[in-house]
């Protein structure tokens, strides 16, 4: 029996999706408007986790034009088969301008650390979160579609269409196999269906919404399009009972995974909460394990519920998570944490001696567009990031630190080619700016920012500049579904030379002391 700790990634990690080969572990999560996106994980024991590269990993694979906050690659679902690796998922466009494609694609690759193909569009059907399930020589694609207007607020449809197994293009009748457990319960979505343990077939989805609603359901047929009757247990596994100030909640969204024993686990979405309020982190990955009472799922035997650190047979100790990481860009390439948004970093990064340096753009990191921020996921709830950043201007440029939840949401402490150091702070009312005096442009400095439950202290070259609440950043409106990223950011005409980056975990939690 082991001992491990929920969330079992780092940082914002929803909608997980895993598959097994042999040994093997393989996990891919939502992105949305991050490039590279959709991160292929990899373990041998379900609660170790290593990132081994991404499923949109190259400048050409996807275009991001127009991507906003939220938009982009929605739930993937990760399968593998006969040698091969399958990834199906979801562009959902920009409003004001829509890329040159979206919809549901699939991507596939024979190693899950890369390459990955360019994608394959599934045409005929919509909606988000497709999932497939090889049955033989067969294949089958599902997904979920809202109906408007639907027979209540939120209703969604979930679909199933046979593919042609060489094209992968739909044939054959569209059915609607699903449309939640409960008459009124909105956004059925996230399905997968599996074979049930006694014959037949089982499907699983999520309903309720992200928050705190979310649940998982599940319903059987006989044969796979149908028709399917809902377990009367259902929801199966929620938190919705449970009230805002339990420390895991929005529990939803689950994939299913039997390891080489026979026993079976679930990761599923949920966001760790501080006072009711949800954390800086988002929507996470979490694991449970899962044991069959005839063909009926029971989701954390004994307890039914999520907990932050849980115990289980079948898993070692977690081992702890580093508590400082330093990224000095000594490397040939750029460590795979880091993102770009709507764009890769290789666009706008040079990796070079001493540093990194970031070519900066007139993009504000407010505006939907190609701005020069290098971000990685905040990891933990209680966490310091840092930099030493100079700038080389040739124009009007400055740089520093962004903490980023969407284009609405955001704070940087950063310095200009003028020695003006200052705080911005951009919410609902718009953008507020703290000046924190003067500085000489043509050094380097070293910028702080100390993000506790609900605040963050920025801190410029050890002086601290201001500490402001963190509350408007965190998940929970509608269709804000990612958690927070930060990194050094460079805005104007030039660049910036990083020199390093070091992330300190602050957060006792997560070496299970």
């Amino acid at each position: 029996m082991g001992t491990y700790r929920n969330p079992v990634l780092p940082g914002s990690h929803p909608d997980p999706s895993l598959c097994r080969v042999g040994d093997e572990y393989f996990m891919a999560t939502s992105t949305f408007e991050y490039l590279p996106g959709l991160p292929i994980h990899r373990s041998t024991n379900l609660v170790d986790w290593e990132l081994v590269g991404h499923a949109i990993h190259r400048p050409g694979q996807l275009d991001f034009t127009g991507i906003a906050g939220s938009k982009g690659l929605y739930a993937p679902t990760l399968r593998s088969h006969e040698g091969t690796f399958y990834l199906v998922c979801t562009v959902i466009p920009g409003e004001e301008v829509p890329p040159a494609r979206s919809g549901h694609f699939l991507v596939t690759a024979t190693d899950p650390a890369g390459p990955w193909s360019d994608p394959i569009w599934f045409e005929g059907v919509g909606g988000i979160d497709p999932s497939l399930t090889f049955d033989g020589d067969r294949v089958w694609l599902c997904g979920t579609e809202l109906q408007e207007p639907g027979l209540w607020p939120g209703q969604c449809d979930v679909w199933l269409t046979e593919l042609d197994p060489v094209t992968f293009q739909p044939i054959g009748d569209l059915h609607v196999i699903w449309r939640g457990a409960l008459l009124g319960a909105g956004w059925a979505e996230g399905p997968h269906i599996y074979p049930a343990r006694n014959g037949g077939w089982m499907l699983m989805a999520a309903e309720g919404g992200t928050d705190r609603d979310h649940a998982v359901c599940v319903a059987y047929a006989d044969d796979i399009t149908g028709p399917y009757v809902g377990d009367i247990g259902n929801p199966r596994l929620t938190h919705r009972f449970l009230g805002d100030t339990v420390p895991i909640a929005n529990i939803g969204h689950a994939d299913l995974v039997d390891d080489a024993e026979g026993r079976t686990w679930a990761v599923m979405l949920g966001t760790v909460q501080a006072d009711g309020v949800n954390g800086l982190c988002g929507r996470q990955t979490h694991l449970v394990p899962v044991t069959w009472e005839g063909n009926r799922p029971i989701f954390s035997p004994g307890s039914g519920l999520v907990a932050p650190v849980m115990e289980a047979d079948g898993v070692p100790d977690q081992r702890a998570w580093p508590a400082v990481v330093t990224d000095s860009f000594e490397g040939r390439d750029l460590d795979g944490e880091w993102t770009g948004v709507r764009w890769h970093p290789q666009e706008f990064v040079t990796l070079g001696k001493g540093g990194v340096r970031l070519a900066a753009t007139t993009t504000e990191p407010y505006e939907v567009g190609l701005t020069a921020f290098l971000g990685r996921r905040v990891p933990t709830r209680r966490c310091t990031v840092g930099a030493r950043v100079a700038l080389r201007p040739s124009g009007d440029v400055r740089a520093g630190l962004l903490l980023r939840t969407t284009e609405s949401a955001l704070l940087e402490l950063s310095f200009t080619a003028d020695g003006l150091v200052q705080l911005v702070r951009v919410d609902d009312e718009g953008r507020q700016v703290i000046e924190g005096g003067t500085t000489d442009p043509a050094l380097a400095h070293d910028i702080e920012l100390r993000l506790t439950e609900r605040a963050a202290t920025a801190v410029f070259d050890g002086q601290v500049v201001a500490t402001v609440s963190t509350d408007y950043l965190t998940t929970g409106r509608a269709l804000w579904f990612l958690g927070s990223w930060c990194g050094p950011v460079a805005v104007g005409e030039g660049y910036a030379e990083v020199a390093s980056v070091t992330l300190r975990i602050d957060d006792a939690a997560v070496t299970l002391a």
